[in-house]
């Protein structure tokens, strides 16, 4: 007999034994009262009580949150972000949002619980803060899913080893936590923490899916060692070196309580194949502890800015800065800002235009005087002594100057620049918020991000610029973008800003991300990292070889999780026993 929601399937491509049943949307199910907003596909009303009732028992009553009413995804800030839905929503506040909300307190209730969801066979979403917004946040892919708030208790920082120069923290450990910690135990002055833009994101779930900062550790996930994790089943394992016990270890204390290997957070690899790289951005296993190397303070430091007045320099400002930045004279990740992203950190769109159209180059040159800015600003750092900093100097200095009217600027120099004395600590590793200000832009603020990976050419650089202000306009929106700069690649973030709360404007902004999506896999550029509703539209362009990846990941995902629970349709990996295609969002039409 099926269960309801549940239809069986003719046949599995492939080969070996169908699965039992294929898990489609829910559709127009009849709710009963105390039933969520969104069942889990394939639920019936009673089973969820009963799952529901079994989590209580699990983490507490207060831990336990069903979404039954509308009301509940009233959360839109960043700084109180929603635990159930997608607050910056391009397909509707209520298409993404979880059933319910579950806090685990402990490693040990992250293992029942995912025991549980096996039991029950309810798909679950972990995350860290929920604070990745212009990602989706704490939204499952799959509507009804169980959200697993991994940050709200499990928010520890286990250690921090000024000689080993590391910490270990658990998934709700923000950078501003992190950063506090250091600077409470009058660490600051040994150690630093690199930071993204904003800091009340998780240190922990922002490496996991790969994000950066900018200082010289700003590849986070390159500076992350050793990781705990739960995979599907409940099963702990820790990696690298925590897979040899430390001999000084209490037998008679359960696995996560036990002291690990002294090089856990020492040496990435520790012995045979190296496994954490599956762990990220994937829906293999949940990380609740991780490593993380911290920067010794490096004995000096000095940011600055220099401003390229004119939008056909950008060509010549990236082909200088590709060999210094490859021979380590750019010691950070530096990042080249488009005007109206520093603009817009200054004031709304309204306090420089009455009109709705895109503004015009000449609106934008105006803007840049006013501001004392360029068309591009390039945001950069010197770290070290004063004589290692003064000899770097005038080599990014003299490098720069071959730009006709290319200024350069130290903080002091304009105090009143709120991004350059923002900057001035995000690239010393001090977290901040001020930067939210630029999702004001619009009315009802929102943004999707858009980013792709190009080479550090000035080639790439001039094509993705033309290619991606030419779509925002024709959806009638501002470029507002910054290419933030890797060890030998760039990556091209395009902040999408849209009002949240007219439905044409999420259309428009829906349309033109997938849009973007397909021109850019045609030039050979794919994006890193994006929202939930364009996870299978970007894993599809990566399609060497007839999709060979994508199989091998879909091999991994049904040994490792044969029921489909953890994350089901995460980046694009669907579980055997799920329809991909009854899954599909379908693109907008302009």
């Amino acid at each position: 007999m099926k269960e309801p929601g549940r239809v069986a399937p003719e046949e599995t491509v492939g080969g070996g034994p169908p699965p039992s049943v294929y898990r489609k949307p829910n559709g127009d199910v009849p709710r009963e009262a105390g039933d969520p907003l969104c069942l889990p596909p394939g639920i019936s009303s009673e089973q969820f009580k009963q799952f529901t009732l079994r989590l209580a028992e699990t983490s507490g009553e207060d831990n336990v949150t069903v979404i039954t009413q509308s009301e509940e995804l009233r959360q839109e800030s960043y700084l109180e972000p929603s635990k159930c839905h997608d607050m910056f929503h391009i397909m509707g506040k209520e298409y993404f949002v979880a059933s319910a909300v579950v806090s685990p307190r402990g490693v040990d209730e992250v293992q029942t619980i995912m025991r549980l969801c096996n039991e029950f066979e309810i798909p679950v979403w972990p995350f860290s803060i929920g604070r990745n917004v212009g990602y989706g946040g704490a939204a499952p892919r799959v509507p009804g899913s169980l959200g697993m708030d991994l940050g709200r208790n499990m928010n520890k920082i286990l250690e921090v080893n000024v000689e080993g120069a590391y910490a270990l923290v658990e998934p709700g450990v923000t950078f501003f936590d992190l950063h506090n910690y250091l600077v409470e135990n009058n660490l600051r002055d040994k150690l630093w923490i690199d930071v993204p833009d904003l800091g009340g994101g998780s240190v922990l779930g922002n490496t996991v899916e790969r994000g950066v900062g900018y200082t010289p550790y700003g590849d986070h996930y390159m500076m992350h060692c050793g990781m705990e994790i739960v995979l599907p089943n409940g099963e702990l394992i820790r990696t690298g070196m925590g897979a040899l016990p430390n001999p000084k270890a209490d037998p008679n204390k359960p696995p996560h309580e036990q002291e690990p290997n002294a090089c856990w957070q020492l040496f990435n690899y520790g012995f045979g194949p190296y496994n954490d790289g599956i762990f990220t951005q994937a829906s293999l296993g949940i990380v609740v502890k991780m490593g993380i190397w911290l920067m010794v303070n490096p004995g000096g430091y000095q940011s600055y800015l220099i401003t390229i007045p004119k939008d056909e320099q950008l060509h010549q400002a990236v082909e200088i800065i590709r060999p210094l930045r490859v021979a380590m004279v750019l010691q950070n990740v530096p990042t080249l800002r488009h005007v109206l992203l520093d603009a817009a950190v200054m004031g709304d769109r309204k306090s420089y235009t009455d009109s709705s159209n895109p503004l015009t180059d000449e609106e934008m040159d105006t803007i840049a005087k006013k501001h004392n800015l360029g068309r591009w600003n390039f945001y950069g750092a010197l770290y070290g002594p004063p004589p290692v900093r003064e000899v770097m100097w005038q080599v990014v200095k003299g490098a720069f100057s071959q730009i006709e009217g290319a200024k350069f600027y130290f903080p002091e120099d304009m105090p009143d620049n709120v991004v350059l004395q923002t900057r001035h600590d995000t690239l010393q590793g001090i977290p901040s918020v001020t930067e939210l200000k630029w999702v004001d832009w619009l009315p009802n603020g929102a943004h999707l991000f858009f980013s792709p990976i190009a080479k550090v050419s000035g080639d790439d650089a001039k094509a993705q610029y033309e290619l991606t202000r030419r779509r925002c306009e024709e959806a009638g929106f501002d470029f507002i973008g910054t290419f933030v700069v890797g060890m030998r690649e760039m990556h091209h973030i395009v902040c999408i800003v849209f009002d949240r709360k007219d439905p044409d404007s999420c259309r428009r902004a829906h349309w033109v991300i997938s849009t973007l999506i397909d021109d850019a896999a045609k030039m050979g550029w794919g994006e890193y990292r994006t929202h939930i509703a364009l996870m299978d539209q970007i894993a599809d362009t990566y399609s060497f070889n007839n999709g060979a990846m994508w199989k091998f990941n879909q091999q991994i995902k049904d040994t490792l999780d044969p029921k489909g629970i953890l994350a089901p349709g995460k980046n694009g990996i669907w579980p055997k026993n799920y329809d991909r295609e009854a899954w599909k969002i379908e693109k907008p039409i302009l």
